[in-house]
């Protein structure tokens, strides 16, 4: 059975690069894109993926909020097994620890997303966490 990916940032191009790193995947279909929380709430109801892919930043509803609010709907039981992944820039413990408490499942910096994103929607969509903050040091340009 098929990994099914929602993915949800507000820059296109970024859509663009994780759609690419994902497709490739045997058994992983990218079901939808969303650019704002709001839109990723309806693509839930009407998609219903795996694996939400979801960045921090957005305009109309962050995916902090988004989250708690797919978290609410599973509570209440409009959906089952969706598990939440942050893929965003914020290269931050205390912002990981705030998506976690949202009730993500793991948490990739877009620095790092070409490295550990293969391995963060696996082990995510498996139901196990998964968190990666940025490696350093990094070469000057």
């Amino acid at each position: 059975m098929a990994v099914r990916i929602l993915l949800v940032d507000d820059h296109p191009i970024v859509r663009q690069g994780l759609r690419t790193l994902l497709e490739g995947r045997s058994g992983w279909e990218i079901v939808g894109e969303a650019s704002d929380g709001i839109e990723a709430l309806d693509k839930v109801d009407t998609l219903q993926p795996d694996v939400v892919v979801l960045d921090v930043t957005m305009p109309r509803m962050n995916g902090l909020e988004a989250c708690r609010l797919i978290q609410q709907k599973q509570q209440k039981g409009k959906t089952s097994g969706l598990e939440v992944l942050f893929v965003t820039q914020h290269d931050s413990p205390q912002m990981m620890r705030e998506a976690l408490d949202a009730g993500a499942r793991g948490y990739v910096v877009k620095s790092n997303a070409a490295r550990d994103l293969l391995e963060a929607v696996e082990a995510v969509s498996r139901h196990r966490v998964f968190t990666a903050l940025a490696r350093g040091p990094y070469p000057s340009c």
